[in-house]
């Protein structure tokens, strides 16, 4: 399944600030990374098999300390919205995106993404996947809904060991935690690109 693009209006210079709802973007990383069988398989997400994870393109410029931000996963569920209206209207937004709260949003640079090579996209998509986290319960093991049997999910940051699996399949750059490079000394599985300093996510965590 070949990599999608986003939609040439949203490099339209009449048209704003621009965030575009994109499930071909959810729809690719499944079956590329996700689904069992996937082209690039990785039992690391196996997880967000139950999730519901909803992508955004966007033409906004972002940037933090002084570097691009090209991608960025959070929770579905609007954070930070001050009052009943505030968090009220940023989730009515969220529904005329994607029709329902979801598990976790991605949102990516359209013009980052126009100029990217395959690895570098899969190693963005891959890293932003890595924050979309299960929930683990005081002793380690992965947290489940009573209610549901569905997967309790969760953001993950960096620490010693999250983001081996990056490293493992697209090298250290991509992670750029030094403390993992054990992990890279046998080299990339699919390729050896640096996306890591431009995630939103990572960025958000830096302060």
């Amino acid at each position: 399944m070949n990599r999608p693009m986003p939609p040439g209006a949203i490099f339209d210079l009449d048209t704003g600030d621009q965030f575009v709802p994109a499930p071909e973007i959810i729809q690719w990383a499944r079956a590329t990374f996700i689904d069992e069988g996937a082209t690039l398989e990785n039992e690391e997400h196996e997880h967000l098999r139950a999730a519901n994870i909803g992508a955004l393109w966007t033409n906004v410029e972002n940037a933090k300390r002084g570097r691009r931000v090209i991608g960025m996963a959070e929770p579905g569920s609007p954070q930070g919205a001050m009052g009943k209206w505030s968090r009220a209207r940023a989730e009515f937004q969220v529904m005329q995106w994607f029709g329902q709260v979801p598990d976790f949003i991605i949102t990516l640079d359209a013009s980052w993404w126009m100029q990217a090579s395959d690895a570098e996209a899969c190693a963005l998509i891959e890293h932003e996947l890595y924050h979309c986290a299960q929930d683990r319960d005081e002793f380690g093991a992965p947290r489940f809904s009573k209610q549901t049997g569905r997967p309790i999910f969760a953001m993950r940051g960096h620490d010693i060991e999250e983001f081996v699996g990056v490293i493992r399949r697209y090298g250290a750059g991509a992670a750029g935690v030094q403390a993992m490079i054990d992990a890279a000394n046998a080299g990339p599985q699919i390729a050896d690109v640096k996306i890591a300093q431009a995630c939103g996510t990572c960025r958000l965590r830096v302060a």
